[in-house]
């Protein structure tokens, strides 16, 4: 076959044939309809043609011939649609025809339409277009039955629908588009009487048309060139746009109100018609502003109707409607919400504040209650609703607090009255979680600010009422956030300011000046917004204020006034509006003065309308407060009528009549419904009558637009502060009550938010949350026993995720937990007693330096010790993914594997407190900040002293005492650094215990003071060369425990005799200050009087004297203390005695290299007192001299006569090389008086005390003997240090003490006994006057009254030398 002749054809060549063969079929299917007699049953011929219409069918005799010979006129694209469609269109407007004919012809239409046989290019497309839509608008129809008349409409229908789904479309113009929608809607009316299937179909196809027109919204342009006359942009193009979208969402619009429509075609007055209308009306308009989207917001026009009808009717019909309606606007809203929040500030807030809120306080009904509750979850789900929400309302002084009324409503409906919780209050619950966790995840920041960083600045006052941000370059700087805080913080100071005044006006005014709410002086301005926009004022005071005759109060009635907006307002309205805001005063010249202020302002902005003059505004208010009062009260039997009223009201506007239509109209309306003169705070929200609506129409032309911002810290921080209490007081509640798994994970995740969010400055929310935890692990529970308590832990979910939750908040958020510690502190008891702590959780000995073998693979720094398993689980593992770690206990009580079930009970306990990491509060603590940490502090040594806490043996009360110290000294080691700023409260505390009634001193002192000492240790391992302060405070503290009992010494003995050894030995060199030196060197001597501690202590005195290291100038006197206490000990054996008294010797060379370098040693400028320098005659080594040889001057006298003998050696030692240090003549006299001169007084007074006893000879010769070495050491060092003392001016009363001493023991009574010392003596005095004569101390001459005296004494104490020391001069 010949491809080109008879087969194939070229694809284009194929579709005109295809549409001429179309064409053809339905021209032929038409002509046979048509031919078809109307009666077959009676005639059996068909009809000839000129039986029908002539016209019909020549037109689509003339269309089938011309089919098939397109080259006449080129392709079907480029034919002039008219003559293709006329004809069909003429069939379907005629009512000449059968129905079936008309059903053919609106098939043809259709087709031709679907196939887009002609486009917006075609010539007479447009005619065409518009053709076909004026034909379908008007289709004809004979009576015929319901089923092919519903056929016929169907079709109609999607004729209508294609049209505006063509590439012709374009060209239609607007009151096409609008003929279009209004037939379709004319088809839906009918609709609800015929088939179910009409019924959908004539649905869909007015929403597909909706569709379609409002998808093109984006696209259209408003030009300027032509206004309406209301003076908006409308468009001049040529084809359909923004006007007819206008009209038609309009015409939406007022389906609304229009339900009964139906119900009059019907004559039913069925309820759920109404809803049914008013449900399809609200789902075109979701429709047409999901497509139109922002770009309604271009359309000015098209935004007020959105602006103010739609929303007034949503707004009306939301409150009076069933749940399903509800359910629908608060999709269209939230819609609005999304699209046009910026246009919408003051209607949104009126459709929380008047639907919403109110229908979820549960006024209508549970159903609309849930409905509501779910709408405003929907609204919580928004990425930003939280904080614009709180921006843009709760934090303007003029605007309701919609985001906390919010909170509050979701919390009292979710508040778990009754168990189990009902679908509402689960709603309510989520969406308070939902809004817990939104502020949770964006107040997150890299760094915490300090607390002062949200404070705010109110010194001054700042104009905050309708002011806007100044300097603030978009809506997320610092600024602008700073501005708004400072808003939010002076409308809190308004309620504040507000409860004052309903109690005491002018403490309230008052209060005013002090909170910077007000300029000083005052502004009347100021005062006005203050009782125009404060809500809950008592209007009773207000309206006395505003009619007070003052000067100043006539400024503020008049600036109130003037907030308000009466333009276009009947007076009726206005006057309504103004004394809705005050309650009129009962004084006649009070009123007299608001009614005035209210014409002046009412005739100011309608003064070219009505009135002719104020005074008519003026006369006709009082007219209307009259008749208010003659129509609504109870107790006036004849009522005023109409004709009375506007009679009474004549001539009153500048000597003429008002119209009376006018007048008629104020009297239905007052008649109608009365001006409420209501006083009281009004804290409810009133109805929201026309007239209110008018001013918000009004006030949000002015109104700053809907903010839109992103979440910032400090305006989270500042949102969640309004909803805590409640929150917090509710979630817990659930969580303590609740039963399900769910809703206990759900719970869980918003109270972990909380604590992401407390954290943040809001110290006291955390501390109640975690209390609430503390509660719910039942560890608190006074009533249950030990065994009721752990058996709860091990069978019941919530203890166990409480105490997971609590100790993980406590390692997370430590450093904003302040008075919780305590709660936290007994839970960790409970825990110790119930056995449930790792045992190495608290190394006993961990934080010794010394210790380090033993466990040392996990100890953290603080000596916190951590299983590897445990310190593997993650320990910086971050906040969201906490409630992970929950879920794998909500298996916990099914027969599943999980990782509990593998062991014991009492194993599966262990590991889920190993996975609370409780060992990282205190090794990580160096992270709190010191009031967080001197609250842990205090908080563990209330517990040590057995505050809170019931002991039910010794035994288990020292554990507990024992554990709560090791836990102290763990957070003071791992915070040494900073020990000086945080121990001083701490020590505070120890006074505050030892007052509690029934405090006992053991163990609490004997466990503080282990705890201390370990302390001790770590702050002398690693001293600071600046700060000696903390060695201060901790020896403080040491000798505060030792001193709450006089046998704590003594019962602690060993351990403090143990770490002060440590100290000594170890860190000896580190210790600065002479507080502590003086408490080890006490300690050390009160241990070496328990012999089970002597031999330890003074091997430690007897190396640390040996090496000398460790040995300074500020520490000499307490090691020389101690070394005499031990020396003197009875325990001591005389060979440790003896090596200790012999060290005392030694160290006389410390003194003299002390004094050789200038005094410099590590005791620097503390280590001698002013008492000292006295005695030492302002030499410091002197001083500490005499500290040396006065402890050797007592040994002197003990019993044992190695010891005394040795004492005097060692003192003779001390003398001999005392020569080196420089001695003034002072010190040389102070030595004598109170070292030497005092060792023989005492030696001498013993030794006759002994004379004076029965059988003490042995004693008494003993005694002799060591008083003789003690003369001869007196002489000796007498004689080396001649020089000096002979330059003293007191040498000659010195020399008389020697002398009479030598006369003492010359002539001591020793009963008997014939004494050594009378051969002594005179040796001694030869030997001293031998001497001072070589040196001219003592020489014979005139008037040289030494030797006088000298030569008489000697004549007294020695006669037989005297000649030889004194001859007679020739």
């Amino acid at each position: 076959m010949d491809k080109t002749s008879g087969g194939t054809r070229p694809p284009a060549r194929r579709r005109e044939m295809g549409i001429s063969c179309m064409l053809n079929a339905e021209v032929g299917a038409v002509l046979a309809v048509i031919r078809r007699p109307t009666d077959l049953a009676s005639q059996g011929v068909p009809s000839p043609d000129d039986s029908a219409n002539p016209h019909l069918i020549h037109s689509l005799k003339s269309l089938r011939s011309l089919l098939f010979h397109p080259r006449q006129w080129g392709e079907w694209r480029a034919t002039d649609p008219s003559i293709y469609l006329s004809p069909f269109l003429d069939v379907i407007q005629s009512d000449d025809v059968p129905a079936a004919a008309t059903g053919i012809a609106l098939s043809a239409v259709l087709k031709i339409l679907k196939l887009d046989v002609f486009d917006e290019h075609t010539p007479g497309a447009r005619d065409a277009i518009h053709s076909v839509v004026f034909a379908i608008t008007n289709c004809r129809l004979e009576q015929t039955d319901g089923a092919s008349e519903d056929a016929i409409l169907m079709r109609v229908l999607q004729v209508l629908t294609i049209v505006m789904r063509t590439r012709a479309a374009v060209l239609l113009m607007d009151h096409a588009v609008f003929t279009i929608v209004n037939t379709c809607f004319q088809v839906v009316q009918q609709s609800a009487h015929r088939s179910d299937l009409l019924q959908r179909s004539a649905r869909h196809a007015m929403h597909e048309l909706i569709q379609a027109i409002f998808v093109r919204l984006p696209d259209v342009r408003v030009l300027p060139e032509i206004q309406d006359a209301n003076g908006d942009e409308i468009a001049c193009t040529a084809t359909y746009g923004a006007r007819c979208m206008v009209d038609i969402f309009h015409f939406l619009c007022s389906l609304l109100t229009v339900g009964e429509v139906v119900d009059m075609a019907d004559g039913t007055g069925s309820i759920s018609s109404d809803e049914d209308v008013q449900l399809f009306a609200l789902v075109l308009i979701n429709s047409a502003v999901e497509l139109a989207g922002d770009s309604i917001g271009k359309h000015p026009k098209l935004l007020r109707i959105i602006q103010d009808d739609l929303f007034h009717h949503l707004i009306h019909y939301a409150t009076h409607s069933s749940p399903l309606v509800l359910s629908m606007i608060c999709s269209s809203v939230l819609h609005f919400y999304n699209i046009l929040r910026r246009s919408l500030r003051l209607q949104l807030e009126a459709f929380f504040v008047f639907v919403l809120l109110r229908i979820a306080g549960g006024g209508n009904g549970t159903q609309l209650q849930e409905v509501a509750v779910e709408g405003i979850s929907s609204f919580c789900h928004q990425p930003h609703f939280v904080v614009e929400t709180f921006v843009n309302y709760d934090c303007d002084p003029l605007r309701h607090n919609v985001f906390e009324k919010i909170g509050k409503i979701l919390c009292k409906i979710a508040f778990p009255v009754t168990i189990p919780m009902s679908s509402l209050q689960i709603q309510a619950f989520e969406g308070i979680v939902t809004v817990i966790t939104t502020i949770a995840d964006n107040i997150e920041i890299d760094q915490m600010p300090d607390r002062d960083a949200y404070n705010i600045d109110v010194s001054e006052y700042k104009p905050f009422w309708v002011e806007k941000c100044e300097n603030c370059d978009n809506s997320n700087s610092e600024t602008w956030v700073e501005f708004v805080r400072m808003r939010k913080l002076k409308k809190k100071q308004i309620m504040v300011a507000a409860n004052h005044y309903n109690r005491d006006d002018k403490k309230g005014l008052d209060f005013l000046k002090i909170a910077k709410l007000v300029p000083t002086p005052p502004e009347p301005a100021s005062y006005a917004y203050f009782f125009r926009y404060t809500a809950g004022l008592d209007k009773n005071k207000i309206g006395d204020f505003l009619g007070d005759p003052d000067e100043f109060n006539i400024q503020v009635l008049k600036e109130f006034t003037n907030t308000f907006d009466f333009t276009g307002v009947m007076l009726e309205a206005g006057l309504r509006y103004y004394l809705e805001t005050f309650r009129l005063p009962g004084e006649s010249q009070k009123i007299h003065r608001i009614i005035e202020a209210f014409a002046d302002r009412f005739y100011e902005q309608n003064s070219t309308e009505v009135f002719a003059s104020k005074d008519a505004v003026l006369i006709l208010c009082y007219s209307l407060i009259m008749l208010n009062t003659d129509q609504h009260n109870p107790q006036v039997k004849k009522k005023m009528t109409e004709e009375e009223f506007i009679r009474n009201n004549r001539a009153i506007n500048g000597g003429m009549d008002l119209p009376r239509d006018y007048l008629s109209e104020l009297f239905h309306s007052i008649s109608s419904n009365a001006i409420m003169l209501t006083g009281g705070t009004g804290n409810l929200p009133m109805e929201l009558s026309s007239t209110k609506w008018s001013d918000l129409i009004k006030t949000s032309t002015v109104v700053e637009p809907f903010i839109t911002c992103d979440y910032k810290h400090k305006l989270s921080r500042e949102a969640f502060v309004a909803i805590s209490g409640p929150s917090v007081a509710t979630l817990a509640t659930i969580f303590e009550h609740t039963d399900d798994e769910e809703i206990l994970h759900e719970c869980l995740e918003g109270l972990i938010s909380i604590a992401r969010i407390a954290r943040y400055g809001l110290e006291d929310v955390l501390d109640e949350l975690l209390c609430c935890f503390c509660k719910f692990t039942n560890f608190l529970n006074p009533y249950a026993t030990a065994e009721e308590t752990l058996l709860t832990f091990s069978n019941e979910l919530k203890p166990r995720m409480a105490t997971l939750a609590l100790f993980t908040i406590a390692n997370k958020f430590g450093e904003s937990i302040r008075g919780a510690w305590k709660s936290m502190v007994d839970c960790l008891l409970k825990l110790k007693r119930l056995k449930l702590l790792p045992p190495s959780l608290i190394e006993p000995d961990s934080t010794q330096a010394s210790d380090t073998k033993a466990n040392s693979q996990h100890r953290a720094e603080s000596g916190v010790i951590f299983p590897a398993s445990h310190r593997a689980a993650g320990s910086n593992r971050s906040v969201s993914g906490l409630i992970g770690r929950f879920s794998q206990f909500l298996s916990l009580d099914n027969n599943n594997d999980t990782m509990l079930n593998f062991g014991s009970e009492f194993e599966n306990n262990l590991i889920i407190i190993q996975q609370c990491q409780i060992g990282d509060i205190f090794s990580k603590s160096s992270k709190l900040p010191e009031e967080s940490l001197q609250n842990l502090g205090r908080a563990l040594i209330f517990a040590a002293g057995g505050k809170g806490q019931k002991f039910s043996t010794p035994v288990e009360e020292e554990e507990i005492v024992s554990f709560c110290w090791d836990l102290v000294a763990t957070i003071a080691c791992v915070n040494s650094h900073r020990f000086s700023s945080f121990w001083p409260q701490i020590h505070e505390s120890f006074t505050t215990v030892s007052q509690l009634p029934l405090f006992s001193p053991c163990p609490f002192a004997e466990k503080a003071i282990v705890a201390l000492f370990k302390i001790t240790i770590k702050l002398v391992s690693s001293p600071s060369q600046f700060d000696k302060l903390p060695e201060d405070l901790i020896f403080k503290s040491i000798n505060f425990m030792v001193k709450l009992d006089k046998e704590i010494a003594d019962t602690c003995c060993e351990s403090i005799a143990e770490y002060t050894i440590q100290i000594l030995n170890q860190h000896g060199q580190n210790v600065q200050t002479s507080s502590a030196w003086r408490t080890l060197f006490q300690f050390l001597t009160i241990s070496g009087r328990h012999p089970e501690t002597f031999d330890d202590t003074v091997e430690a005195l007897i190396k640390l004297m040996s090496e000398g290291t460790s040995i300074n100038r500020y520490n000499y006197q307490y090691c020389i203390e101690a070394a005499f206490g031990f020396a003197a000990l009875k325990i001591s054996p005389l060979e440790k005695s003896s090596k200790i008294l012999s060290l005392m010797g030694d160290s006389v060379n410390l003194l003299i290299q002390w004094h050789k370098s200038g005094y410099s040693d590590p005791g620097g400028t503390n280590s001698f007192t002013s008492e000292d320098a006295q005695r030492g005659g302002g030499n410091p080594t002197a001083g500490l001299f005499i500290k040396l040889v006065e402890p050797l001057r007592k040994t002197s006298l003990v019993r044992r006569e190695e010891l005394r003998n040795q004492s005097v050696a060692e003192l003779r030692k001390c003398f001999a090389a005392a020569e080196d240090l420089e001695f003034s003549p002072a010190n040389c006299l102070a030595c004598f008086n109170l070292v030497i001169f005092a060792m023989v007084d005492d030696l001498h007074e013993k030794m006759l005390e002994y004379s004076r006893r029965e059988n003490s000879e042995k004693e008494m010769r003993s005694m002799e003997g060591t008083l003789k070495l003690a003369m001869e050491m007196l002489v000796d060092v007498f004689l080396q240090l001649l020089v000096p003392l002979s330059q003293s001016p007191g040498f000659r009363t010195f020399w008389l003490g020697m002398l009479r001493r030598m006369d003492t023991c010359m002539k001591a009574d020793l009963g008997d006994h014939v004494g050594v010392l009378q051969e002594v003596v005179p040796v001694l005095l030869k030997k001293m006057i031998i001497e001072m004569k070589e040196k001219e101390v003592l020489k014979q001459e005139e008037g040289n009254e030494l030797w006088d005296i000298t030569n008489i004494q000697i004549q007294w104490i020695a006669p037989s030398v005297k000649d030889e020391l004194f001859p007679e001069e020739p």
